[in-house]
């Protein structure tokens, strides 16, 4: 049997703050959306132009928590998920919506040095780096 890989890895900012809210089941689910941008020189003109795409991201559980505690809109993220199709019915016509839910981040932003351990409000031009989330106290890594 062929295996097959679901896998997206985007670079970008996000383009809102998390939204953070829980199932009826009690889960943390995140949500926001990031941009990444291309540039390709235009044949006709010679000039660079850049396009830019939107992606919506969802985060689960431990990553939603902390998803939601680090991240507000411009923080510049990696991430890597994969791309989930779910559908619904509106006045009578089916909807596609495609969205990654991410599997692991490595945030990009660096940290203000004059913050408390732990906490991050994005880039202010220190060269202390963002706090690595991937071990976080022995919990689950991001």
């Amino acid at each position: 049997m062929a295996q097959s890989i679901n896998r997206v890895t985007l670079l970008g900012n996000l383009g809102r703050d998390p939204e953070l809210r829980s199932t009826p089941s009690g889960q943390s689910v995140c949500s926001v959306s990031i941009a990444t941008t291309d540039s390709y020189k235009d044949k006709t003109s010679g000039e660079w132009v850049d396009s830019t795409e939107w992606h919506n991201l969802v985060f689960w559980q431990y990553n939603a928590d902390k998803a939601a505690k680090y991240l507000k809109k411009g923080s510049r993220v990696c991430i890597e998920g994969k791309l989930k199709t779910r559908n619904y019915e509106k006045d009578g016509v089916t909807r596609y919506f495609t969205e990654v839910h991410v599997l692991s981040m490595v945030m990009l932003d660096k940290r203000d040095s004059t913050e408390t351990p732990g906490e991050q409000t994005g880039n202010t031009g220190s060269d202390s780096p963002a706090p690595d989330l991937s071990a976080d106290d022995g919990d689950i890594p991001f």
